[in-house]
């Protein structure tokens, strides 16, 4: 049997709130790194840490990186999601072709063998000469 919710007692509300008007829960625990950090141009990796406590188990097999970089050509930019024992995923390959501004980007990563707790790193590298940027936030959805 199929049970339709009833909304007709709702006020009018934008696409994607719910009944009062607020955003849905988004379904898993997140973890959010907002502090800047600069980017050396065609320098060596910088990374960002966040730290996850209180997640029983293993990260997801879709494991949601929400990252927001702030770079003048995001086609200099590499980036990968390191987890607390060292593994990288990549999560952005530099490319000469991607001359646009910023990085804002939703990826997912099958870290279904990692540990969930520790400290995960979202590492950033400029490969090319002449434009910067800086990590701005980033999160991890589990």
């Amino acid at each position: 049997m199929l049970n339709l919710l009833d909304y007709s007692d709702c006020p009018p509300r934008a696409i994607g709130k719910t009944c009062d008007g607020t955003p849905p829960d988004p379904g898993g625990k997140v973890f959010e790194n907002a502090n800047n950090v600069n980017i050396p141009d065609a320098g060596a990796a910088i990374t960002s840490d966040i730290i996850v406590s209180g997640v029983t188990g293993n990260a997801p097999a879709a494991l949601k990186v929400d990252v927001d970089v702030k770079h003048t050509y995001r086609g200099d930019v590499v980036l990968d999601l390191v987890a607390p024992d060292g593994s990288a995923y990549r999560l952005k390959n530099s490319s000469t072709s991607d001359s646009a501004d910023n990085i804002i980007a939703t990826y997912t990563v099958n870290a279904s063998t990692e540990v969930a707790n520790g400290t995960w790193k979202l590492r950033a590298q400029d490969t090319y000469r002449s434009d910067t940027g800086y990590i701005d936030s980033w999160k991890l959805t589990f």
